[in-house]
């Protein structure tokens, strides 16, 4: 009776062990699940918080006001610098470019008189500070209802300028017209610049955009402090932002560079 007694009470204790064991196993076994599972969820949200954090504001927003304005017009245009040319001057015969811009390209920074009254594409007087031989202004404005515009100017060998006015999308001519403004004085200097240009203002665009790639948008004859002529050449980035280029209208050497970071 004791003996049998003895073997029940160690039965006992064993499976109270054995019970003991294997709910130690189980809570073990819930506590690496959970800690598993939050683990899992810390990986998770590191993954999403740092590109949240990293993303970067649109290039656009990016832009200053004068690159917005040159994006705006150059995305609207259609007719290139070369093809400007070529129906400026077709429109006068034997004539010759002396000026061509965009209207609406950096408009705010012609101020000053340049060789034609229409302002230095950089925005500063001409080296000479000497009037225009024409005397007269090109328009400048936004573009319109009817889109960007490129406005010429155009001499003949006498000097005589014509101010030819092209839609920029389609390419055809707005207005041409003399100027009316023009002395002997001004014809003889407009005359004496174009035939010391040995180089045209083709080749000069053709220098700056390979120092530069970009988009022309202005070129005109200028005066270089008396110690020749030169094309100055502006030309617009993948940036937006305007270089000025001083091309020696003789040998097509650049002899300043300038950008404008606005």
């Amino acid at each position: 009776m004791n003996s049998a007694s003895s073997r029940s009470r160690t039965l006992k204790a064993v499976g109270a062990l054995s019970l003991a064991a294997a709910t130690a196993l189980l809570m073990t076994g819930c506590g690496q699940s959970s800690d598993s599972a939050s683990s899992a969820a810390t990986s998770e949200a590191a993954k999403v918080v740092p590109q949240k954090q990293t993303t970067s504001p649109s290039a656009t927003a990016q832009l200053t006001e004068d690159q917005q304005e040159r994006k705006t017009v150059l995305d609207a245009t259609k007719v290139t610098f070369d093809d400007a040319v070529t129906t400026a001057t077709g429109e006068v015969a034997g004539s010759k470019l002396v000026e061509l811009d965009l209207e609406g390209v950096d408009d705010d920074d012609n101020q000053s008189p340049s060789p034609t009254a229409t302002g230095s594409p950089t925005g500063s007087p001409s080296p000479t500070g000497s009037p225009s031989p024409t005397g007269t202004g090109s328009p400048s404005a936004s573009p319109g209802a009817d889109g960007p515009v490129w406005a010429a100017e155009v001499a003949e060998k006498d000097g005589t300028i014509h101010t030819v006015r092209i839609n920029a999308v389609d390419g055809k001519v707005i207005e041409a017209r003399v100027d009316a403004d023009q002395d002997a004085d001004d014809k003889k200097q407009t005359a004496d610049w174009l035939a010391q240009a040995t180089q045209t203002p083709q080749q000069a665009a053709k220098v700056a955009t390979e120092k530069k790639k970009g988009t022309v948008t202005s070129v005109s004859l200028d005066d270089n402090d008396g110690k020749g002529v030169i094309w100055q050449v502006d030309v617009v980035g993948s940036d937006w932002k305007k270089t000025t280029f001083d091309v020696d209208a003789k040998n097509d050497t650049i002899v300043r560079e300038e950008t404008d970071e606005d």
